[in-house]
C-alpha cells in the first residue's frame, strides 16, 4: 500500500473508482429515505471497515502511526465534505441534473491541476474540458424536466459538491506521502462526524426496505468504501490530469444506469450530451498521452 506503482498502471487502478461512483446517483437514489448524515454514517463505517480488513491482510497497521493529524484533519473533512452535500443535493434536486452538476469537478481537477508543481494545461485538456462540460450543461438544461427553481438549494449544493471534491483532489497530491492506509481512518473518521451531527439534526429514518437497505450496503462497499482507496492511489502517483478528463465516464454512465432504471428521462439531448462527453474525455486523454 505504500510502494510505488508505475504511473500508468496507478492512473488505471484510479479509474475504477470512476467505474464504481458511476453506481453513485441510483444507489444514492435507491437508499431513500435515509437523511444525508445518517446514509453518511452508515456507509463510511462499511468503507472504514473494508479499509481495517485490507491493513489486517497486508500488514499495514504500523504505517497508521507515521501519519501526522493534519492529513487525517484533511482527509476527513474532504470525505464527509463531499459526501454529506452529495447526498443532500440528491434528496434536494432531481437525481440525474443534481448528479451531473456535481460530476463537474473533472473539469476542475484539470484546471487546478495546472498549478501543481511539474504540470500544466495543454490545449487538448482544455479544449476536452469545455467540451465534457457542455455536455452535462445539456443534459442539466435541456432534460424532460427543465430547470425548476425549486430545485436551486439542491444545485447548489451539487455545485459545492464539484468545488469540494476537486480541490481535495489536487491537494491530495500535495501530501502524496501519506499511505493509502490512512484512507480507512478518513472514513472511520467521517463516519462518526456523520453520526454525531445527524443525532444532532436529524430524525433518523433507516432504509425502509430491503431493497434500500442493499443500496445502502452498495454504497458503502464501492462509490463509498472501495473506491477511495483506490482514487488515492490514482491522483497520487498516476496521471491527474488524464484521471481527471476520464473520470467525465461517471456522469455518463452514471445517468445511463439512472434511465435505465427509470429515474431519468431519456431524450435527443441525453445523445448529443453522450458525443460531447465522450468526444471531451479522448481530446483530453490524447494529449495527456502526447505529454
Amino acid at each position: 500500500m505504500t510502494s510505488a506503482i508505475p504511473r500508468r498502471q496507478a492512473t488505471l487502478i484510479g479509474f475504477i473508482a470512476v467505474l464504481l461512483w458511476a453506481l453513485l446517483a441510483v444507489l444514492t437514489v435507491g437508499s431513500a429515505p435515509t437523511p444525508p448524515l445518517l446514509l453518511n454514517a452508515i456507509c463510511f463505517a462499511i468503507g472504514g471497515a473494508l479499509g481495517l480488513i485490507w491493513l489486517a491482510a497486508t500488514g499495514g497497521f504500523g504505517q497508521l502511526r507515521q501519519v501526522r493529524a493534519r492529513v487525517y484533519i484533511f482527509g476527513t473533512i474532504g470525505l464527509f465534505g463531499y459526501h454529506a452535500l452529495y447526498f443532500s443535493a440528491l434528496r434536494l434536486a432531481p437525481a440525474a441534473e443534481a448528479g451531473l452538476i456535481a460530476y463537474l469537478w473533472p473539469l476542475l481537477i484539470i484546471l487546478f491541476s495546472g498549478l501543481l508543481p511539474g504540470e500544466r494545461l495543454r490545449a487538448g485538456h482544455i479544449i476536452g474540458g469545455l467540451l465534457g462540460f457542455a455536455g452535462a450543461a445539456l443534459l442539466i438544461s435541456g432534460g424532460a424536466r427543465g430547470f425548476d427553481p425549486a430545485h436551486l438549494p439542491g444545485y447548489l449544493l451539487a455545485l459545492l459538491c464539484a468545488l469540494t471534491w476537486s480541490s481535495y483532489s489536487v491537494l491530495s497530491r500535495r501530501i502524496g506521502t501519506a499511505p493509502t492506509a490512512s484512507v480507512a481512518i478518513f472514513c472511520l473518521a467521517t463516519a462518526v462526524l456523520s453520526a454525531g451531527l445527524h443525532l444532532m439534526l436529524e430524525p433518523t429514518v433507516w432504509p425502509g426496505s430491503p431493497g434500500a437497505w442493499l443500496a445502502t450496503i452498495g454504497l458503502g462497499l464501492g462509490p463509498v468504501g472501495l473506491a477511495f482507496y483506490v482514487w488515492d492511489i490514482g491522483v497520487k502517483q498516476g496521471d491527474i490530469q488524464l484521471l481527471g478528463t476520464s473520470s467525465y465516464a461517471a456522469p455518463l454512465l452514471s445517468t445511463l444506469i439512472l434511465v435505465l432504471v427509470g429515474a431519468a428521462d431519456p431524450g435527443w439531448s441525453l445523445a448529443l450530451a453522450t458525443l460531447l462527453i465522450t468526444g471531451g474525455a479522448l481530446t483530453a486523454a490524447r494529449a495527456s498521452v502526447r505529454r
